[in-house]
């Protein structure tokens, strides 16, 4: 059997706010916790460990709301940190039906666009074309959380 091709995603977004607090909604439990998963799943709090710094984590567990037992751990090693500037690494992610594990690369760029904007640059893989579908549209949605506790810090 054929292996479906795989390929990064990627893609750039905006925030009406400072890459100093964009990046922290990234670095920050309490902060993550309020924002992160695609509509319908959730972050615990208790889940959520963070030590950015290269060789440190990202470790938190998506929640499905609807079916609690449905549950995604995402273990996040970062191999470059630049404050309020860059996080890049990998992640190994469990898919809540099969328990399967599989490995991505992450690499989020903060662009500062003037005092007050923030330009991330995402790029993230590889996928099946299906699955990178999935994760961006994932990614859409987390970051209308983003947007919402972004107005809420400002």
């Amino acid at each position: 059997m054929a292996q479906a091709a795989k390929h990064d995603i990627t893609f750039s977004r905006e925030f009406d706010a400072p890459a100093e607090l964009v990046y922290r909604a990234f670095t920050d439990p309490d902060q993550l916790c309020q924002w992160f998963g695609p509509i319908g799943w959730s972050v615990p709090y208790e889940s959520v460990q963070i030590d950015a710094r290269p060789g440190g984590f990202q470790r938190f567990v998506m929640v499905n709301d609807e079916n609690p037992e449905l549950r995604s751990p995402v273990n996040a090693t970062f191999s470059e940190v630049v404050e309020n500037e860059l996080l890049v690494g990998h992640e190994d992610v469990e898919d809540p039906e099969t328990k399967k594990t599989e490995r991505f690369r992450l690499r989020l760029e903060f662009h500062a666009e003037g005092a007050a904007r923030t330009r991330l640059d995402l790029r993230q893989g590889p996928f099946t074309e299906e699955m990178g579908r999935a994760t961006e549209e994932g990614w859409q949605s987390s970051f209308t959380g983003l947007d919402s506790l972004l107005r809420r810090s400002l």
